[in-house]
């Protein structure tokens, strides 16, 4: 169902699929609470890079937070993650702190990649959590290499590797699809549709007559279209192709409809000239995912509003003690330019100590 036909109330069909039923109020309303800190966090890092705190780029994850929150939801210890560079929801949607986040996007050595990534490089891998990349479809092949290495090692897992709309005319994305059909390996693309690639709209950038995901049929790949409105559908559509991964070992193409309320980054001075103002204020008044998933839960009796304005204050208060932690941390140090940069040197293994580097010239 195409973004804006309907809102998660006209499809309650699936809230009673299996992984869905399964779920706790508690597990639904941590739900809102982690897109509430999602958005929290988007809105204090857009204030502070603003007041000229952050360097680089900033790509804003407002709009898409039940994207992230749903789909990562399903994983189990042996899934993966590796996305683009319109990453914070999913770093926190993983388990990495506002802090170490934050922190990162100041360019402070307390950050997840202690300072050396910025925005688009917030790693992880203790949370099986691969980057940030800022690359258009640059992460589609490394998707791909993590679910051979799932498969090589007889692993039963998967890697759920997200992209933009515009990422998939990229070249790397269909030798990508091509190599993931042929081997039969467990990664799911998660094309997060948000309806306009940097400033061009879908239907000026893409040849497609119903969707994007039907690319898949080129390479004998099972795929799905999914409103991102609905977290519960988000959940069951997603559910599947984790289970084909896992039980099958085949890839799949998923995409969800979504919308981004900012630019393509914060750099964008024309975010409101390639889209009616309108648009956007229709999608966050009639679309938003945490108003309806608020709603739903009301509706559930699971919540009420006062509790939900809690959840929202707690949300803000922790952004703001992570923007003030990020802000006292200390930068990295001259010294510390060359760690890690290759793991290999780092540990002192055998090709670290003969290899040939660039910083050996």
């Amino acid at each position: 169902m195409p973004i804006g036909s309907g809102t998660i109330l006209d499809a309650p069909v699936y809230a009673e699929a299996p992984v869905n039923k399964a779920l706790t109020p508690e597990q639904k309303v941590d739900f809102l609470r982690e897109m509430y800190r999602i958005r929290r966090f988007e809105q204090v890092a857009l204030k502070n890079y603003q007041q000229g705190k952050m360097g680089g780029f900033l790509h804003l994850y407002t709009g898409q937070e039940s994207v992230a929150v749903g789909t990562i939801s399903l994983l189990a210890e042996n899934d993966h993650v590796v996305t683009a560079y319109r990453d914070h929801g999913h770093a926190l949607a993983v388990g990495m702190s506002m802090e170490e986040c934050m922190a990162e996007l100041f360019g402070k050595a307390t950050g997840c990649s202690k300072g050396k990534g910025g925005s688009m490089h917030l790693f992880a891998p203790d949370k099986n959590y691969w980057g940030g990349h800022g690359i258009v479809a640059g992460q589609t092949p490394l998707g791909l290499g993590i679910a051979f290495g799932l498969k090589y090692k007889g692993i039963k897992g998967c890697c759920l590797c997200y992209l933009g709309d515009g990422a998939v005319n990229q070249g790397p994305f269909h030798e990508a699809l091509n190599l993931a059909s042929l081997w039969s390996l467990p990664v799911i693309y998660v094309i997060e549709n948000n309806q306009y690639s940097m400033g061009t709209s879908l239907d000026r950038s893409s040849a497609f007559s119903k969707c994007l995901a039907a690319r898949a049929e080129g390479y004998a790949m099972d795929w799905d279209v999914i409103n991102g409105e609905d977290l519960y559908e988000i959940r069951a559509k997603t559910q599947a192709a984790i289970e084909r991964a896992h039980g099958s070992c085949r890839p799949s193409i998923i995409e969800i409809d979504t919308y981004r309320y900012y630019g393509h980054s914060v750099a964008d001075a024309n975010a409101k000239k390639y889209r009616a103002p309108e648009e956007i204020e229709r999608y966050q008044t009639l679309h938003d995912p945490l108003r309806l998933w608020k709603q739903r839960l009301i509706d559930e009796g699971l919540l009420d509003e006062a509790t939900a304005d809690q959840i929202d204050h707690q949300a803000r208060e922790e952004a703001d003690a992570a923007a003030r932690f990020a802000d006292e941390s200390p930068f990295p140090t001259e010294k510390e330019i060359f760690s890690d940069v290759y793991w290999e040197v780092d540990n002192h293994t055998e090709s670290g100590r003969r290899g040939r580097h660039f910083f050996n010239d």
